[in-house]
């Protein structure tokens, strides 16, 4: 991906546009998006990145806003856009989607689960209950969302701006 490309006005406003949607689908249901429980459904955009890097900027900007409002502020601010930048940094280099669903689990349940730990919530209760919330939203209802159904529609992964290359060896794969 070239420089022209990532900074061109059309793919900015793309950017710009998810990290709002991200933080705005965060805030809109405060309380399912903050604690020791929670099912942040905004969490599901960070499937973006196994398709762009560059979408990487936006899911930690727009995590970095949400968490401005959290009621945990500068614990959340710093670990759960920490926790977001462990994650998607490194999905797009995985080739399946599935596993690179694991990558936020994984990352939230620990980082996130230390920051609820550093405020008073028991620790291993808050890794667990952080990774199943991330498991449900992006594994369960997130992956078969993007493979199944958002994969298939030639609009939406032209809007989306999906890197050819990477999906096209699974859909020539799905045909043999």
């Amino acid at each position: 991906m070239s420089k022209e490309e990532i900074f061109n006005i059309r793919n900015l406003a793309r950017l710009a546009l998810v990290a709002a949607l991200y933080a705005a689908m965060t805030l809109a249901v405060p309380g399912l998006a903050f604690g020791a429980i929670q099912f942040r459904f905004s969490e599901i955009l960070v499937l973006l990145c196994f398709y762009r890097k560059d979408y990487c900027v936006s899911l930690i900007l727009g995590c970095f806003i949400a968490n401005l409002f959290s009621p945990f502020g500068l614990y959340d601010i710093i670990f759960g856009t920490l926790a977001t930048a462990a994650a998607v940094i490194p999905m797009y280099y995985v080739r399946n989607i599935w596993l690179a669903s694991a990558l936020p689990i994984i990352s939230n349940g620990i980082i996130v689960g230390f920051e609820l730990f550093l405020c008073g919530e028991p620790l291993w209760f808050s890794m667990g209950t952080v990774a199943l919330g991330e498991l449900v939203v992006i594994t369960v209802i997130g992956c078969p969302l993007f493979r199944f159904a958002l994969e298939r529609s030639k609009p939406f992964m032209q809007v989306l701006g999906a890197d050819k290359q990477k999906i096209a060896p699974r859909k020539l794969a799905e045909q043999k």
